[in-house]
């Protein structure tokens, strides 16, 4: 996964890798966020967070402050998602789980024993759904992969507790993984990506206790993450309160950076420098402590790129995240 190729592509980004041998961190680029529109003069109030205080820490949780363009990126994903079915058609709708809203949409590569890119989408935990993230699928199938989207709960739908969100996700992949073969799967090959809330669903998964479960503990053999969360306790002192119920267990239970020991999934960690300042932190700081782990991590900070526009960049073979899954799983954008 770390050849000179995948080296090359990465002039513009930052690396972190870490190995069994040690580990090794390169410069990172400096933050370029900006808050749009400039904030109007203020008088600071009592720190809260680092050099936060509660406004500055509700808008480092909320990426319209830094997004002036997030309706415009929305109408982009709703055209390409219409786009995208006339070329692919519907995905086979499966459900991994009892509950009604507990389906997986599968779209299927072509070619036989195929690898698989699990997707979990963002929405900030109270929205989004698997259909929204549709138009992902396409450079993944024409590469010959399986893509599949996850439909789950939002934090509104279980008051406030993220707790079974994460439960679905992970049954989710569960059940990709025993049932490859019913899509021409190879269950030695299934990846993961998440963005946003879904990287930190993300980062959920892959501290799971895969063997508690009879499953083998690599069972994912990479992972993208993108703009995710990895330490609740900030989130928690945001204006993200109001509509989840944190406690100190899901916090605990739910924050990625504190069970490093249970990371036995190569990771790709994904940035871009117009993103909130806290945004940035929380996925520069969760590599450097990956890698400090001796497990193998790459940090990529996009220039030019705020939270909306990262996200859609997995939907392009040539954006950051859509290059960095492809060049994960040895795809080259056509198959």
């Amino acid at each position: 996964m770390q050849s000179s190729r995948f080296r090359r592509t990465l002039s513009r980004r930052t690396l972190v890798a870490g190995a069994a041998a040690g580990t090794m961190a390169l410069a990172v680029a400096p933050a370029q966020a900006q808050r749009c529109p400039p904030a109007p003069a203020r008088n600071k109030g009592p720190l809260v967070w680092m050099n936060l205080d509660q406004q500055d820490l509700d808008e480092a949780y909320d990426q319209s402050v830094y997004a002036f363009n997030q309706r415009f990126i929305q109408e982009r994903r709703d055209e390409r998602n219409e786009l995208m079915a006339k070329v692919l058609g519907k995905p086979d709708r499966v459900a991994y789980g009892p509950a009604e809203i507990e389906k997986v949409d599968i779209y299927k590569a072509k070619r036989p024993n195929a690898p698989t890119m699990i997707f979990l989408h963002g929405g900030a935990w109270r929205g989004g759904t698997s259909a929204q993230g549709a138009y992902h699928a396409e450079p993944f199938v024409k590469a010959g992969a399986h893509f599949i989207n996850v439909e789950f709960n939002n934090v509104l739908e279980t008051k406030g507790d993220l707790m079974p969100m994460v439960d679905q996700c992970r049954r989710a992949v569960a059940w990709v993984y025993k049932n490859a073969a019913s899509f021409g799967g190879d269950p030695g090959a299934l990846y993961l990506s998440g963005f946003s809330s879904g990287g930190h669903l993300g980062g959920c998964v892959v501290i799971t206790d895969w063997e508690k479960q009879g499953l083998p503990r690599n069972i994912l053999k990479g992972a993208v993450l993108g703009s995710g969360m990895y330490d609740l306790k900030p989130v928690r002192m945001s204006a993200r309160s109001s509509y989840v119920k944190f406690t100190d267990e899901m916090e605990q239970a739910l924050s990625a950076m504190r069970h490093l020991d249970m990371v036995h999934t190569p990771l790709v960690l994904t940035i871009g420098l117009l993103e909130t300042p806290e945004f940035q932190r929380q996925s520069r700081d969760f590599a450097a402590a990956v890698a400090k782990a001796g497990k193998p991590v790459q940090l990529i900070a996009a220039k030019g790129h705020n939270h909306f526009e990262m996200g859609e960049s997995l939907s392009n073979p040539y954006g950051i995240m859509g290059r960095a899954a492809l060049e994960m799983m040895k795809l080259t954008s056509a198959a």
